[in-house]
């Protein structure tokens, strides 16, 4: 059976910037999920996931030792910091919405995780 789950529950992530690249690596606790990810989050659906803030190509690198994965965001900075007029010019908070995706995941693939559990959002 499959689960709908959003990577904040089970995912940790760490983003910075470089000019007008913005990088994003995505950590998974298993080497299941490690696998999952690395089927689930694709360039494709980051660069949609980012929508109008990603103008250029997304490219991903798979860091085995680590069980990570690797973004590199091109031209998704709107020139950079020193160029940029958007009021958070920087790729710092990118980690954070990289963890808003959704993704499906086996049972099994769950296995020997502790999901952060989100309180329920009021309406």
């Amino acid at each position: 059976m499959n689960t709908r789950v959003l990577l904040a529950d089970i995912a940790q992530a760490r983003s910075g910037d470089k000019a007008d690249l913005a990088n994003v690596a995505l950590f998974a606790p298993t080497n299941a999920l490690y696998e999952a990810f690395k089927r689930e989050v694709t360039p494709e659906r980051v660069k949609e996931l980012f929508g109008r803030f990603v103008k250029g190509d997304v490219d991903r690198y798979e860091v085995p030792n680590v069980r990570a994965l690797n973004f590199v965001l091109h031209e998704a900075l709107d020139g950079g910091a020193a160029r940029s007029l958007r009021s958070d010019p920087l790729g710092k908070s990118y980690g954070s919405l990289l963890l808003r995706m959704e993704i499906d995941l086996a049972d099994e693939e769950l296995q020997g995780i502790e999901k952060r559990m989100r309180p329920p959002r009021s309406g």
